[in-house]
């Protein structure tokens, strides 16, 4: 279970301190695990925390000194990078994404990105090791990323998991992503840009799915492709108050 990842948790208080002065006054001291925060309103970042400092081992002496500028919620501002996973390893959501990299395709920084802000339990990047960090602007330092080395391996983590695999490539057979219902536990897997899944990838597939288009183009980008499905498990298995 994710919580199980790391001891720091439940070492720390539960309670958030007072935020500083220039943070918003409603902010959420806890929030519902299925549920996002609310609108952020310090996209800036914050200045050094003025006054007394929080006594709790989750803030980090040099932001608290020095502001924090980082591309996080307001809940996390101030803490260190390792009480940010503790904290969502407790929040993230039962579906992994998968990726193939064969030819260091630049989209996987950014389906990184939207894993870490649709919560995936983990990222798994199947073929080469090094893959393109820049558009993940920073976010896999908070996100789970594992490595495998060909698609049989990741297939052999899957099937031990318990996962289904849910393919999502526009090719005949595939099932329309608008009517499909994703299990609750999962692994969506991509393909690369251009060529999009490997014929193993496919086969090793329980479902196929795709996205619906109406234009001329043949298929999106593989990152709006991975944020489109992610959402779309977001919309069947988060609860959203009317």
């Amino acid at each position: 279970m994710p919580s199980d990842r790391s001891g720091y948790a439940e070492s720390v208080s539960q309670e958030t301190p007072q935020p500083p002065s220039d943070l918003p006054s409603d902010l959420p001291s806890d929030l519902p695990g299925d549920l996002p925060p609310s609108a952020e309103l310090t996209t800036h970042g914050v200045g050094p925390w003025p006054g007394e400092w929080p006594d709790d081992d989750r803030y980090d002496p040099e932001l608290l000194r020095h502001g924090d500028t980082r591309n996080v919620i307001d809940r996390y501002r101030y803490w260190r990078m390792e009480a940010v996973v503790a904290d969502l390893d407790l929040r993230r959501h039962p579906f992994h994404v998968a990726i193939e990299n064969w030819q260091h395709d630049m989209n996987i920084g950014s389906i990184v990105r939207s894993a870490n802000a649709f919560a995936a339990d983990t990222v798994h990047i199947i073929g080469r090791r090094r893959w393109n960090k820049r558009g993940a602007m920073v976010t896999d330092r908070y996100q789970h990323v594992v490595h495998h080395d060909d698609v049989q391996a990741f297939v052999a983590w899957a099937r031990e998991a318990g996962l289904p695999i849910v393919a999502i490539d526009n090719v005949p057979g595939s099932v329309l992503i608008e009517t499909y219902r994703m299990p609750r536990e999962c692994v969506l897997l991509f393909g690369q840009e251009g060529p999009g899944l490997s014929e193993a990838a496919l086969a090793a597939a329980d479902v196929v799915v795709e996205i619906s288009q109406f234009g001329s183009t043949r298929s999106i980008n593989a990152s709006a492709a991975a944020a489109v499905a992610m959402h779309a498990w977001v919309v069947q298995h988060v609860d959203f108050p009317e």
